[in-house]
């Protein structure tokens, strides 16, 4: 088990993209799992003392996930991600955008689309994660919102579930 887990955040200002690499002390099926089954995501997708509650998911293409991020005063933010491509257990790729409750996209907040890819390196597995945005202010406004923050929290909720 690796001691030092690699973890880089770019935002690259020039394409509209974020670009982060995250290693996980767990095998490739492990990682694949708890990035693509509701049960998973919702232990550790929202940053503490956020909590993810998945409303329902169907994860294949042309499918999509309704979930939300509660927070500890009853706020609720809802997201959606729209599955545009899976090749299983090495990537998929989703569109995301904050919504309501029932799927409608909040067109104040940029979506974004995501390509994650499962890259297998023996013991661990390596996340590497391009999410792309149609304008720099596009990318500055999820910045400012503060997504490096919540995602790196989130990110290692995702340690605790690996050492059990």
């Amino acid at each position: 088990m690796k001691t030092s887990l690699l973890f880089e955040f770019t935002a690259d200002k020039v394409n509209n993209k974020i670009l982060i690499k995250r290693e996980f002390n767990a095998n490739q099926d492990m990682v694949w799992d708890a990035f693509t089954k509701p049960e998973i995501l919702d232990i550790w997708w929202a940053p503490k003392p956020f909590i993810s509650k998945t409303k329902s998911m169907d994860f294949k293409v042309g499918g999509r996930r309704l979930y939300t991020m509660c927070g500890p005063n009853g706020e609720e933010y809802w997201d959606l991600a729209d599955y545009v491509s899976i090749s299983p257990k090495t990537n998929f790729q989703y569109v995301d955008g904050f919504c309501d409750s029932e799927g409608n996209i909040n067109t104040e907040i940029p979506q974004s689309k995501w390509n994650v890819d499962f890259i297998n390196q023996g013991d661990s597995t390596l996340v590497d994660i391009t999410i792309t945005y149609e304008t720099l202010a596009d990318l500055e406004k999820i910045i400012e919102l503060g997504f490096k923050e919540g995602f790196t929290l989130a990110l290692n909720n995702l340690d605790g579930i690996f050492k059990k």
